[in-house]
């Protein structure tokens, strides 16, 4: 990647005790970029995020930063600045006093220092917060004090740490908004870890899926959502359906496979005759229906409403069709009142476009 801010390059950490965190590890963020480190708990995201700060040190590979390699730079010498799941706000500080201390400490000059604390704190929209003290102030507020801290020392890269797992859901999801508005307004790097599919998916231009210290796949939010690599990202962003297969036959562009609960399915797929693999399909891509739905090519399948959830715009339905097998459906609750308009219990079909199955290998 030519506009490349930070490359890793082949970089494993290994602890005592031969726990291996990050296992060669090699990609690109570009300048500018928000990108996101998702996966599930002890998968090295956060390993690797304090690797790039410099707060742990690779046992293998390089981590590059703006043409430079940090293998011998400390943190604090770093063009990145770390904004951590707990705030780490001063207590008995104020706000503007709490943003202007690592510029006091570093020894920038008075008037300076003022000027960027105001600059600061406009970008995080809390100037009139100044003179208040962290406790007399939100979640959410705080963390914006700790988003100003580290922004007023004009890093190349902000590095989040699962910074709105502290929050609660509705503040997350209006913090998710005010991070994507802020990195467009500030124009640098952010980096974000954390193992929520939806702030990964909402907020980043690219996500990294990592599992067991091993980088899954890179893509963009839609691409890993509709074109997932293997069964691994399939299952973890988002909800999907798996259902195992055997290719029976391979026709060009087309694969005919063999399923317990459906039969014979013909799929536009390419994949060697003879191997197993994975039919996936996401819950918003299935549609019910109480009388058999008509059309020769629609991927269809007789079931048994066993349980229904209801969201307010979406109910969720678990239908169980035949040899066990238990496909989630999402239906649009489109008119008031009325939810899904089927119950426990309840027999209906469930069926979908070929087209709108993933084929998984892997």
């Amino acid at each position: 990647m030519s506009d490349a801010i930070i490359s890793i390059r082949n970089v494993s950490k290994k602890f005592p005790g031969g726990v291996t965190a990050v296992d060669d590890v090699s990609f690109d963020i570009a300048q500018n970029e928000f990108f996101a480190l998702l996966g599930p708990s002890g998968c090295g995201k956060t390993t690797l995020l304090r690797m790039i700060s410099g707060l742990e040190m690779p046992t293998g590979g390089q981590i590059i930063i703006d043409g430079q390699d940090m293998a011998h730079t400390p943190p604090n010498k770093r063009p990145t600045n770390m904004v951590f799941q707990s705030y780490a706000v001063f207590p008995h500080m104020t706000v503007e006093d709490n943003v202007a201390y690592g510029l006091r400490v570093t020894g920038v000059a008075a008037d300076e220092t003022k000027r960027r604390v105001a600059e600061a704190l406009e970008m995080v929209k809390l100037p009139h917060l100044a003179k208040r003290k962290p406790d007399q102030m939100s979640g959410g507020q705080r963390q914006r004090v700790a988003l100003a801290r580290a922004l007023v020392k004009r890093p190349k890269v902000l590095l989040l740490d699962e910074p709105l797992s502290a929050l609660d859901a509705k503040l997350r999801e209006d913090m998710r908004m005010e991070l994507t508005r802020l990195q467009e307004t500030v124009g640098i790097t952010f980096i974000i870890v954390t193992h929520d599919q939806d702030e990964a998916l909402s907020m980043a231009s690219r996500i990294a899926v990592m599992d067991k210290g091993a980088v899954q796949q890179i893509a963009t939010p839609a691409e890993l959502y509709e074109q997932p690599k293997n069964r691994f990202v399939a299952d973890f962003i988002g909800k999907v359906n798996l259902i195992d297969a055997k290719v029976l036959q391979s026709k060009g562009k087309s694969i005919i496979c063999g399923t317990k609960a459906l039969g014979k399915v013909e799929l536009p797929a390419e994949a060697a005759a003879g191997s197993d693999v994975s039919i996936a399909v996401r819950p918003e891509k299935l549609k019910i229906s109480k009388a058999e739905p008509k059309g020769t090519t629609l991927i269809k399948v007789p079931g048994t409403v066993r349980d229904v959830a209801y969201y307010g715009d979406t109910s969720h339905l678990v239908v169980e069709a035949a040899d066990g097998l238990n496909l989630q459906v999402n239906v649009q609750n489109d008119s008031r009142g009325q939810g899904a308009g089927v119950e426990r219990g309840q027999a209906l079909w469930v069926h979908w476009q070929p087209q709108d199955s993933i084929i998984l290998t892997e």
